[in-house]
């Protein structure tokens, strides 16, 4: 039964040390994407950091509903201790 073997997910690449979700950033890497990322800020579990730095400690989220002049969320950078995961 070699139909269960070549259904088992694909190995995981390592998380980087500073990672983004736009694909115009020198950090995005499309591979760490084709699997679900986790990110925990200070103990507890984030779904809107666009951007992490584990190294720096610090994490950008956006700033509401506010939009910078070409349309896109206003981001603001939060210190603290960052942890990225598979889920």
């Amino acid at each position: 039964m070699n139909d269960s073997t070549s259904s088992q997910a694909t190995p995981r690449p390592e998380l980087p040390d500073h990672l983004s979700i736009d694909p115009r950033s020198p950090h995005y890497v499309a591979a760490v994407f084709e699997h679900p990322v986790g990110i925990r800020f200070n103990g507890k579990e984030r779904h809107d950091v666009e951007e992490y730095c584990i190294s720096e400690g610090w994490v950008k989220v956006p700033a509401g509903k506010t939009l910078d002049r070409k349309g896109n969320p206003l981001m603001i950078k939060l210190k603290g201790k960052v942890e990225a995961f598979y889920t």
